[in-house]
């Protein structure tokens, strides 16, 4: 859980993971030569930059000052060559206050929004939850990302598909994605964001732990800090089991009116390969699905009905 002491030490692991990125003369310092304890700019350089003096700075890393003024955190974010994304998240680990600790609400699909998703008929859609769980997909979604998944999945909330836990550990997935590593450090970089957005919340915090232990590759990346939200990669490439090599647009939108619950859609360029081979997918996903309903129907049917019946 991301308060207190932990809070602080996020703030001061961003800051440093920040400063090593830098040498001195990038900023236009001089470089004396001699090996540096540290890789890239000292403290006390980045406060001299930023026109504060160097115990300020060194409280401000160490979470010991809680009032940083916006003036400071734009100089030290000007410094550091922060992008608007990191400057953001800076700002919110510097200036979390401490919440109640209250297990939040568990996470509901109001009944439209299900509907909205089934609306989009052969086009991939589907709800992610703050925690990274699917809320709900359609059958052309499932069949794009997770087919060995069941389709009834998102139904369960203790057996929910949970995207940040199926890249780092399901095999599967790591086939999907033909750049896998540009993906993993997308969906860390985005759970970062999520984790600042939401400090206090134990599941989103378990997953991390989760992924912490069971995935090298996840906690790599995130000692290395990264920050970004999943929307700024707009297209990937996707190597389907079933219908080969796919380029897909993927919008993701946040819903207004659920907080922390995203929409993302699937779609391919008319006209394309990738365009043909989704639409092949989908009918694929079609009669699969129509398969189960008709044997689900037939199982329902007493054995004899049909005699009578004619």
């Amino acid at each position: 859980m991301l308060d207190g002491m932990e809070q602080r030490s996020e703030l001061g692991e961003f800051l440093r993971s920040r400063r090593a990125r830098l040498r001195p003369e990038d900023v236009g310092l001089p470089d004396y030569g001699g090996r540096r304890r540290v890789p890239g700019l000292r403290r006390e350089e980045l406060a001299q930059l930023a026109g504060v003096s160097a115990g300020y700075y060194t409280r401000l890393e160490q979470g010991q000052s809680t009032n940083a003024s916006q003036a400071v955190l734009d100089a030290v974010a000007r410094v550091l060559r922060l992008d608007e994304t990191e400057h953001a998240y800076m700002r919110s680990l510097a200036r979390q206050k401490a919440e109640p600790r209250r297990r939040p609400r568990p996470e509901r699909l109001r009944p439209a929004v299900r509907l909205m998703v089934g609306a989009f008929g052969d086009t991939p859609a589907l709800i992610m939850g703050r925690r990274y769980d699917v809320l709900a997909w359609n059958r052309a979604a499932h069949a794009l990302l997770a087919g060995h998944v069941p389709f009834e999945a998102p139904e369960q909330p203790r057996g929910r598909p949970n995207i940040a836990r199926l890249v780092f550990l399901d095999p599967h997935t790591r086939e999907l994605y033909a750049d896998w590593r540009t993906k993993a450090r997308d969906t860390v970089a985005d759970v970062r964001m999520t984790a600042a957005r939401y400090p206090h919340d134990p599941e989103l915090n378990g997953l991390i732990g989760e992924l912490t232990v069971h995935s090298p590759e996840f906690t790599s990346l995130w000692a290395a800090h990264p920050v970004q939200d999943c929307a700024v990669r707009y297209t990937r490439e996707f190597r389907h089991p079933l219908v080969g090599a796919m380029m897909l647009n993927n919008e993701i939108m946040e819903l207004s009116n659920d907080e922390g619950q995203r929409m993302a859609v699937f779609t391919a360029d008319p006209g394309t390969p990738s365009a043909a081979a989704l639409s092949l997918l989908a009918g694929l996903a079609g009669e699969a699905a129509g398969i189960l309903e008709g044997g689900a129907a037939r199982a329902a049917t007493p054995p004899g009905a049909s005699e009578r019946n004619g």
